[in-house]
């Protein structure tokens, strides 16, 4: 299950943070950028189905983040908001994925 937030800040600086979760203990930054690099992430997350939300507050937090990086503790329960709602839109349930791969 991949999920993507993103945000358009008050100077119009577009940024983007993706995340993938499922086959991992707990879900891992596997893109992120601002501008054109968080434009190429949400038509990447558009030709794929990935959702998108709009979380500023997570998104900053998330953008501090590595690459391949898990989330730490502390945003699971923001992070788990955001992939139950994705779930829901896709009609699965957390676990399905591990069945699909």
């Amino acid at each position: 299950m991949q999920s993507l937030i993103s945000r358009l800040k008050p100077n119009k600086t577009l940024e983007a943070v993706a995340l993938e979760y499922g086959q991992n203990k707990a879900p891992v930054v596997v893109a992120k950028g601002s501008e054109e690099l968080a434009e190429l992430i949400l038509e990447e997350a558009k030709r794929q189905g990935v959702y998108v939300a709009q979380d500023a507050q997570l998104l900053s937090l998330l953008s501090r983040l590595d690459l391949d990086q898990e989330i730490p503790e502390e945003l699971y329960v923001a992070v788990a908001v955001v992939l139950s709602w994705a779930y829901w839109l896709k009609g699965m349930e957390p676990g399905d994925e591990r069945g699909a791969g």
